[in-house]
């Protein structure tokens, strides 16, 4: 049995393990590299060592310094790990999109934990990386910037990427992980090219929306992977640790597809992995069936489920996103929703009274040019029903060149397509609709409670 002086010792060395029993018959055979099992739960104890280390030889980080990372949670607790062994404080910047889960961790390992909100521009001060940056600069702290540090793709480089080499004796042929940072794929997919001379192939996973699989960068709930764009950003930067020429195609996958693909894993396999990890395999499930028995993958599965038992594997937070659909022996809201529209907040009176949609309660969104079909629920920001418009313009009360500012309400509520329509009009209450989410996007609308007639 190996013994350890510290827990860093630990980091790494993960095992390769074979999907028994998801992976398709005929096609290649699919190992997972089981990154849950560093200390930390995920691959980024990797890279927080590295960027450390690194930091420390460069003179950047002195004894019992300060470290600052705005991150979504994992590389926080990587850092948290390697602050607490080697004696210094660390401040982490989370997004309010990350689950309590993770908060708890870093707050467990001595972390100082900042939330703000996920869904500005990247100019706003609250911005992740903006108030990590201020959070550094004002304690004369060290930022560790995961995105730009050269530190982060070299830690696969130098570790993971010659591990998968050596557990499959150079027989690997496609390497398969989720681009977040960029580092993982980047620094492994790059070694594994040298080492084979361009016969490995590297596949990016990537949720539907995000824009490094040429996603309209809208909300996606598959935590630590992709790249969200706020439509106010002057600038779209991508991170200086995702090489873009490492993989040869970036697949996207859709949150439903990430999320039951790791519910699966999860029942099928014994594998407790985040939803991040659905992502890479369900690419990789997609790639290993148009392959052989000769062919050998490798995927990434970058952190465990246990860090989202409240999300992903809560069936009350999946349906009430509608993400599930299995209420049984009862009526649920898909038969009960009704049609609706939506228009953007920039829109003007007579461009919503014009509108050929149907309904007359429409969500009214941020201006996102190029999105089509339904629009992100977290993107909705308020209602504007038209019948109230219309007798305002009847009225004298507004003309059709007017903003429809003065005339939207607060948004409203939210149930899943798939929940019980008793369930989902309970939770309603007082309110007279709320609005039908699939997959976490807008699809329809629900009167509310004792009201079970579809509206449109």
């Amino acid at each position: 049995m190996d013994a350890f002086d510290s827990v860093l010792e630990a980091i790494g060395g993960t095992p390769l393990i074979r999907l028994a029993r998801v992976a398709p018959e005929a096609g290649a055979p699919v190992y997972v590299k089981a990154e849950f099992l560093n200390p930390g739960g995920s691959v980024k104890d990797r890279a927080a060592l590295s960027m450390v280390l690194a930091a420390e030889r460069s003179g950047e980080l002195k004894p019992g310094g300060h470290i600052v990372e705005g991150t979504s949670g994992n590389t926080g607790i990587g850092l948290a790990i390697v602050a607490a062994q080697r004696g210094y404080r660390l401040t982490v910047v989370v997004p309010d999109k990350s689950s309590r889960e993770k908060t708890l961790i870093l707050q467990a390992y001595g972390a100082e934990v900042v939330v703000t909100p996920g869904a500005v521009p990247r100019e706003d001060p609250a911005h992740v990386s903006q108030l990590a940056r201020r959070i550094a600069e004002e304690s004369g702290g060290w930022l560790a910037n995961q995105y730009d540090n050269p530190a982060n793709p070299a830690a696969h480089h130098e570790g993971t990427g010659p591990e998968i080499w050596r557990q499959t004796r150079g027989r690997v042929t496609h390497f398969v992980a989720g681009i977040g940072t960029g580092g993982t794929i980047s620094g492994t997919g790059a070694y594994l090219k040298e080492a084979s001379d361009g016969r490995v192939r590297v596949i990016g996973a990537d949720p539907d929306h995000s824009v490094y699989s040429g996603g309209d960068g809208s909300p996606y709930f598959v935590e630590s992977i992709g790249h969200y764009l706020h439509p106010d950003t002057a600038e779209d930067l991508w991170p200086e640790s995702y090489h873009r020429g490492v993989p040869d195609v970036v697949e996207p996958i859709g949150d439903r597809e990430s999320i039951l693909t790791a519910r699966r894993l999860a029942r099928e396999e014994g594998l407790l992995l985040g939803a991040s990890a659905g992502t890479a395999v369900a690419a990789a499930l997609r790639l290993a069936a148009t392959l052989t028995p000769d062919d050998l993958v490798v995927v990434v599965v970058p952190d465990s489920g246990r860090s989202y038992l409240s999300k992903y594997y809560d069936d009350e937070w999946l349906r009430g996103f509608g993400f599930l659909e299995d209420v049984e022996d009862e009526p649920t809201v898909a038969e009960a929703a009704g049609p609706c529209s939506w228009l953007p907040s920039t829109s003007s009176a007579g461009e919503a009274l014009d509108h050929d949609g149907p309904g007359e309660l429409w969500a009214v969104t941020v201006p996102r040019p190029g999105v089509t079909g339904s629009p992100a629920f977290a993107e909705v920001t308020g209602t504007l029903d038209v019948r109230r418009l219309r007798a305002a313009e009847a009225a004298g009360l507004v003309r059709r060149e007017d903003s429809i500012t003065g005339h939207v309400t607060e948004p409203l509520p939210a149930v899943g397509l798939g929940e019980s329509h008793r369930a989902a009009t309970a939770r309603i209450g007082a309110h007279d609709a709320a609005w039908v989410l699939t997959d976490g996007r807008v699809t329809g609308v629900l009167l509310g409670a004792g009201k079970p007639e579809t509206i449109g």
